[in-house]
């Protein structure tokens, strides 16, 4: 193949975004390479990814190509240049994959979920010099979450990104792995140093919502996306209904609107400044208020104890919620939020109570 100048698209020049594609699996050479071909003319893809070992949730399905795969997968950085990325879910398959110089690897969300197999991965992982990516556990649990990453961390790995890539729910949802948000939220708070990445395809499980979720990611500020594309969905072995076409990918990479975090130009940093500090004011008040709120409640429960009244009164509280919510939507606030809050609210003043008729000291 003769080598061709890479040249970025405008639409990549501005953003840092990395971008992860490739089949869900590598089904054969020709599926493999064809797809890596397609991806590197669209001159915004980093890293080619394929599933060479799939975990299945029952036998007898397609479970990958396995080691062979990963012959394709060095062919394909040969041929392309494109940097490559596989799934690893125990130790063995991270030594074949230094064996076969692959430049990423990831840990699973099947994995991700299980400590003791988190822990055998981190000692291989030991001395190793690549990026590595941990997906979400599907359980919604960030600390679960965080253990994955801190035992990654303390093997030693220098870059370690966080993938979301949606969690399972009981609930009926239009997503395949609902993407509950305030998850990876929340991890972004507690490691502000490990840059997210969003996997749309997972928690999309179809193509048809790829963009919207990508589009909101951004607007989140995530650093990046795994997007999963195949020269021919319709006949894939694996996910076929959430993966795209290198040329889909490229018509929705060029849909996105990309934002900064520090825009350029001073006056709009002014205005937004100032809604900043309505709010932290606004905040504080509110802070202020829920203060005040505690102290009656705990008022209130020395009075209930003193005269052997129930801490719970159901007509009462059930009352006040419908009040709440009636008056909380008429100054347009959503009542699935108020719903959660009053909830909240509610708890917090019953384990005040309770602590005070328990003769506890309140923490």
């Amino acid at each position: 193949m003769s080598e061709k100048k890479e040249v970025k698209s405008e639409q990549q020049k501005t953003n840092n975004l990395l971008l992860i594609s490739g089949p869900c699996s590598a089904e054969t050479y020709d599926q493999t390479m064809g797809t890596a071909l397609l991806l590197k003319e669209l001159n915004v893809v980093d890293y080619f990814r394929a599933g060479v070992w799939k975990p299945r949730t029952r036998p007898g399905g397609f479970q990958g190509a396995g080691t062979k795969a990963l012959e394709w997968l060095k062919d394909v950085k040969k041929e392309t240049g494109l940097k490559i990325a596989v799934e690893v879910a125990n130790p063995s398959h991270i030594d074949d994959c230094l064996k076969y110089g692959v430049d990423m690897i990831w840990i699973g969300a099947r994995t991700s979920v299980n400590p003791f197999s988190v822990d055998e991965i981190a000692r291989a992982l030991q001395g190793v010099k690549i990026p590595v990516m941990v997906k979400n556990p599907v359980n919604p649990d960030v600390n679960l979450w965080v253990g994955v990453l801190e035992r990654v961390i303390n093997a030693g790995i220098d870059k370690v990104y966080a993938v979301h890539r949606g969690f399972y729910s009981f609930q009926k949802s239009s997503y395949s792995n609902p993407p509950l948000w305030e998850i990876p939220i929340e991890l972004k708070r507690l490691m502000p140093d490990i840059p997210l990445l969003c996997d749309p395809s997972h928690i999309s499980g179809s193509k048809n919502f790829i963009l919207s979720i990508c589009q909101h990611a951004i607007d989140l500020d995530v650093q990046g996306f795994m997007i999963e594309s195949h020269i021919a969905p319709e006949k894939a072995l694996t996910d076929s209904k959430q993966q795209i076409t290198p040329q889909e990918l490229g018509k929705l990479w060029k849909k996105l609107v990309f934002k900064s975090q520090f825009p350029e130009k001073l006056a709009h940093n002014e205005k937004i400044d100032k809604l900043r500090e309505q709010i932290d004011e606004i905040d504080k008040n509110i802070l202020d208020m829920l203060s005040q709120r505690m102290s009656v409640v705990k008022d209130l429960g020395y009075l209930k104890k003193q005269q052997k009244i129930t801490i719970l009164q159901i007509k009462r509280w059930s009352n006040i919620f419908k009040d709440r919510i009636e008056k909380g939507q008429e100054l347009g606030l959503n009542s699935e939020f108020l719903k959660e809050l009053l909830e909240v609210l509610h708890q917090e003043s019953i384990r005040i109570q309770t602590e005070l008729k328990n003769n506890k000291k309140k923490q």
